[in-house]
């Protein structure tokens, strides 16, 4: 990745006021990646018989990257992949009533409840009054529930749910938003999707690290000016804070 030098005329010395603050959800505002664990241990009960808990999740998660550009993010493409996991794993003689018990596991999953992570109504609350828009990827309707079960919404100035959080996906955001790049951070648990675009774009980028990131979220940390790495989300208004007394 290119370094955007700060002598280029869009980042320039004295003009470094944050004019919005991206926020990721899942495993940024809320628990998310701990629930798919949780059913990813269920499911390879289910299947005890045809490998260990261990090779059983290899395949799903082989199966799950294979589906990323046909289902998307969520929980009803991890569904059908877990699905098609145990065909494949039993050379399509899954009985149906697995079938439904893998069923009853995504359906679970939609109904469980929401938990904030620990800091974030503080760090929120800290950051009132700035223009805070929550961007998330995934389901439209899955991603709704779960923005609506928050209490969270009224935080925010905007809530923008993608299908892949890409450089024209971010792109397209600050656009509808009349937002300059280099005002803009974006702030969230995955290199891959919260960091690396928005770097791309002239942006700063702030990783909060969760201790279940999904595999397929993360890359290493970008050797990059504009880009900080957190201990939690309740160092974010402070480093605003920092970035801004710079200017």
């Amino acid at each position: 990745m290119r370094r955007r030098d700060l002598d280029q005329p869009n980042v320039i010395a004295g003009d470094m006021m944050i004019e919005a603050v991206g926020l990721d959800a899942d495993d940024t505002l809320w628990e998310n990646e701990r629930f798919f664990r949780l059913t990813e241990s269920g499911f390879a009960g289910l299947l005890a018989d045809h490998g260990d808990p261990d090779q059983i999740s290899r395949r799903l998660h082989d199966v799950e990257r294979r589906n990323l550009s046909r289902y998307g993010f969520g929980i009803k493409g991890f569904t059908l992949s877990m699905v098609q996991t145990a065909i494949e794993l039993t050379d399509g003689r899954v009985p149906g009533s697995v079938i439904g018990q893998i069923l009853d596991l995504g359906y679970e999953m939609l109904s469980h409840p929401l938990h904030l992570l620990d800091g974030v109504p503080e760090a929120l609350g800290m950051l009132e009054g700035r223009r805070l828009i929550l961007i998330t990827k995934g389901d439209l309707m899955d991603q709704e529930r779960k923005v609506a079960a928050s209490g969270l919404a009224g935080r925010f100035e905007a809530i923008e749910i993608v299908a892949d959080k890409t450089p024209a996906a971010y792109a397209r955001v600050l656009t509808r938003h009349d937002i300059a790049p280099e005002r803009f951070l974006m702030a969230g648990n995955s290199v891959k999707s919260d960091i690396l675009p928005v770097l791309e774009l002239g942006g700063r980028a702030a990783l909060i690290p969760h201790e279940l990131t999904w595999q397929v979220e993360r890359d290493d940390d970008p050797d990059h000016p504009q880009f900080h790495r957190l201990g939690s989300i309740s160092d974010l208004p402070g480093l605003i804070e920092r970035i801004e007394a710079r200017g």
